[in-house]
């Protein structure tokens, strides 16, 4: 009767747990269900976030600023992206930021600009968003990417090659 009981308190508690992880999510879509299934289960919703396709139609809206690290952001960056990195971010750009702009961090898929998004709210920024999919997923709409010479170009850092997966537009060429 034991076994009986604990194995119903297992699938009642993973029912309520998956449940509750089911809730995490976005009606944003992306290129790909799988895509968007692992950036669910990756990123903490903590900051909210903006598609690729409204910051495309709005850029001049917002400081556009790259959680990568330098050498992700030599080889492309959004068009008006700025530097700040991730594993040294510099804060003291972010602070030199006016605190009623609208300030958007976008990484590889999302994860990196949600931790440096979530340190500008703590220096006490109100609008701050996340790039839903990232450079990935911009890249993967085939938007336009600028190198460190602001030329235009169809180079992506892929991060390392699991990650680099998830860069499924053909026209652009991965560089690790």
């Amino acid at each position: 009767m034991r076994k009986v009981s604990y194995i119903l308190y297992l699938l009642i508690f993973q029912s309520c747990f998956l449940s509750a992880q089911q809730e995490k999510g976005t009606d944003i879509e992306l290129s790909s269900k799988k895509y968007k299934k692992m950036i669910d289960r990756t990123i903490g919703f903590t900051i909210p976030l903006l598609s690729v396709e409204e910051l495309h139609e709005n850029m001049d809206d917002y400081v556009i600023l790259d959680a990568r690290e330098m050498k992700e952001y030599k080889v492309s960056h959004l068009p008006k992206a700025i530097y700040v990195g991730y594993d040294d971010p510099e804060l003291g750009l972010i602070q030199s930021i006016d605190k009623d702009k609208k300030l958007l961090f976008y990484c590889s898929i999302g994860y990196r600009s949600e931790k440096i998004g979530e340190r500008a709210k703590e220096m006490g920024f109100t609008e701050v968003y996340n790039l839903y999919g990232s450079i990935f997923e911009w890249a993967n709409k085939g938007y336009e990417l600028e190198d460190s010479s602001k030329a235009e170009t169809n180079q992506i850092h892929g991060y390392n090659w699991l990650w680099g997966r998830w860069i499924t537009n053909e026209a652009y060429e991965k560089v690790y």
